[in-house]
């Protein structure tokens, strides 16, 4: 008996050998790559539209010595526009972002000026403004920025014609006009379209709102017969506020990178 079951004993170790022998060998499986956000580093460009306001200190003076002959008033008005523009960003510290960006935009935000002095009304409009900044930003997520902006900025605005109460033209205008003395506050979000499904790899959207403050300009009231100057001086400074919303392409963004293993 005892030599019966030493031989089982020896056929089943052999047995199992045999078919440990037959297993393929056990393969080694690299872990997947890790995802690394891409960098905000590089060039863009941007276009889009918004609205705004603008209003204006408002006071009227003497054209042969610009005492004042009115209180200060508000005058304002509001409409649309387009804007373009480029920049180029630099990531650093992890999630920091810093730019530098130029743009203009170009519409209509109409509104009045006034002389209540002689009782003469007109129609101003801004037509464009262009600016010159800079942005820092900080990003919440690794394709959203939050920023805020400022800078340099200029602006060019429509001449008018001057009407009495009732809208009848008294002879008089103001002419056109820029102004190269102002300054820029603002700020923003700007957010990857990767979203809802949809691959967008390096486009963008951004909402930016910002504030211009231009000094002041002496709009004089010209006789539309000669041209010369025939009646008082608006001085006019005005403060344009604009939120915009622009589609935003970067160069360098070409979708996730992935780091080696």
């Amino acid at each position: 008996m005892k030599k019966v079951l030493l031989a089982l004993t020896a056929v089943a170790a052999f047995s199992g050998s045999a078919f440990a022998a037959d297993l393929a060998p056990r393969t080694y499986t690299k872990a997947p790559p890790m995802a690394v956000a891409p960098s905000w580093t590089g060039f863009y460009i941007f276009g889009g539209a918004g609205g705004g306001v603008w209003d204006a200190n408002d006071t009227v003076l003497s054209s042969a010595t610009l005492a004042p002959l009115t209180i200060n008033s508000r005058q304002g008005g509001d409409g649309w526009f387009g804007t373009v523009g480029a920049g180029y960003d630099w990531q650093f510290g992890g999630n920091w972002v810093a730019g530098i960006l130029a743009d203009g935009q170009f519409g209509s935000l109409r509104g009045n000026i006034a002389d209540p002095f002689a009782a003469l009304t007109g129609t101003e409009k801004l037509r464009d403004t262009y600016a010159v900044g800079a942005r820092l930003g900080y990003l919440v997520a690794p394709n959203v920025l939050s920023y805020i902006n400022g800078g340099w900025t200029g602006s060019d605005w429509s001449g008018s014609t001057l009407t009495n109460l009732s809208g009848t033209p008294q002879g008089l205008h103001t002419n056109s006009f820029s102004t190269n003395s102002g300054v820029f506050i603002g700020g923003g979000v700007e957010n990857n379209l990767n979203i809802f499904g949809i691959t967008a790899p390096g486009w963008f959207m951004k909402t930016e709102y910002r504030a211009a403050y231009y000094g002041n300009s002496n709009l004089g009231e010209f006789s539309d017969a000669t041209g010369a100057l025939a009646g008082n001086t608006i001085a006019f400074k005005p403060l344009v506020q604009t939120v915009s919303t622009s589609l935003v392409y970067r160069f360098n963004w070409g979708g996730p990178v992935v780091a080696r293993y």
